[in-house]
């Protein structure tokens, strides 16, 4: 364990587990083996972490968030309250000849979230998918395919509806088509073929 993590008693973390200097990991979170997480994360109360999961540096999930094997969490990802980022195609708890499901019965697929990413409030991400760079997800939306770096996507099945900047903000049209700007750091973004990249 590295120094200077927080790690409330009523916590249950792995001891396979690797977390990161100055995180924490609040009351009645679960953290599973093989489980990494970078330096300073929080993990909120009642958060499930799989196993195996990976969570790069400063990154957020929120209470009672579900974060389920092979997920993997850029640096600065911020996962809300009661997100799902689930991790089977085809779920059944019995096999077709009623036997009980068992781990080597199914292969899991994960949520790929990237730098910068925000999944609102009670979200569900449902896998295989990659969350690009700095993108939005707004609250209760369901996640059913890859979305693009700085997208905003709402609604169920989830769609964009706008573009945000690195602040979080609803990106503005500029003064030339294809330009975006940022309300709040006057940072300039081009749109490409419904593809958002930072202004050279």
């Amino acid at each position: 364990m590295s120094k200077n993590v927080r790690i409330v008693e009523s916590a249950d973390v792995s001891d396979k587990a690797r977390i990161g200097e100055g995180s924490s990991v609040w009351h009645l979170a679960q953290i599973r083996e093989e489980a990494e997480l970078g330096r300073n994360c929080i993990i909120g109360r009642g958060a499930y972490i799989g196993t195996g999961v990976e969570l790069g540096d400063n990154c957020k999930v929120q209470n009672y968030a579900l974060v389920y094997e092979p997920a993997k969490l850029a640096n600065g990802v911020f996962i809300g309250p009661a997100v799902v980022l689930t991790n089977d195609h085809y779920p059944r708890a019995i096999n077709s000849d009623g036997s009980a499901k068992s781990a080597s019965d199914w292969e899991a697929v994960g949520v790929s979230i990237e730098t910068g990413a925000s999944i609102g409030a009670n979200s569900t991400c449902v896998a295989p998918l990659r969350i690009g760079r700095w993108a939005l997800i707004g609250s209760g939306s369901t996640v059913i395919r890859d979305v693009p770096d700085f997208a905003i996507v709402v609604g169920t099945p989830a769609r964009r509806v706008g573009w945000a900047g690195k602040e979080g903000h609803p990106l503005k049209p500029g003064d030339e088509e294809g330009i975006w700007v940022c309300p709040v750091s006057g940072e300039r973004y081009v749109e490409e073929a419904d593809t958002l990249k930072e202004e050279s």
